[in-house]
This record gives structure tokens, C-alpha cells and sequence, in this order.
């Protein structure tokens, strides 16, 4: 059974930073792209990070510079660290895998920035 499980959520004030963890299981680690994205209410689900297989990366401008994506093989694990949070940035993150059969959620954690 594929899992993806997020954690590291909580408040912090503007300026900032979070690291979000995705452990993963059920899923062969090393051949897969993995995404994260966030949503606020009312709104959709919107891309902030992406890693491919290889390592590569990719960001919208809306956080480009400020979080980086990264992935540990030996603990089948995608981290999104978050550096200089805004109160824009606050939002439910999910980690993501994409597939061609169904894309698989995680369950979500809440970052909330004051400012």
C-alpha cells in the first residue's frame, strides 16, 4: 500500500523557516517524481516544489529563492525546507506523487505564518 505521510507543520512568525517532511512507503523511492503543493481554503492546490528521479528541481516564482526541495534514498523521504515565510505562504501542504493510475495525497500539514 503506497503511503505518504507529512510532518514538520506548525506557526512561526514572518521571516521565518520550516522544513516539511514527506516519508514515503509503498512506492519504489528511487524512480519517482515527487511534488508538493498548497492549498488555503477555497482555493485550489497549487505546485510549490518538484523532484524528479534524478534530482532535478523546479519552483513557480512565487517561492523560488526562499524554498528548496530535497529527497533522501535511504529514507525514502522528500523534504521542502522554507525559508523567509510570509503570511501569503500560510496553507495546508501535501506531499504528492504523480501518477498515471490516480495521483497519491498525503494527509496534509498546516504551516501558519503571523506576521
Amino acid at each position: 500500500q503506497v503511503r505518504l505521510v507529512e510532518s514538520g507543520g506548525g506557526v512561526v512568525q514572518a521571516g521565518e523557516s520550516l522544513r516539511l517532511s514527506c516519508k514515503t512507503s509503498g512506492i519504489n523511492f528511487r524512480i519517482v517524481t515527487m511534488r508538493w503543493y498548497r492549498q488555503t481554503t477555497g482555493n485550489q492546490r497549487e505546485l510549490v516544489a518538484q523532484i524528479t528521479s534524478a534530482g532535478s528541481t523546479a519552483y513557480p516564482d512565487s517561492v523560488k529563492g526562499r524554498f528548496s526541495v530535497s529527497r533522501d534514498y535511504s529514507r525514502n523521504t522528500v523534504y521542502l525546507q522554507m525559508n523567509g515565510l510570509q503570511p501569503e505562504d500560510t496553507a495546508v501542504y501535501y506531499c504528492n506523487l504523480p501518477r498515471d493510475a490516480g495521483d497519491i495525497w498525503g494527509q496534509g500539514t498546516q504551516v501558519t505564518v503571523s506576521s
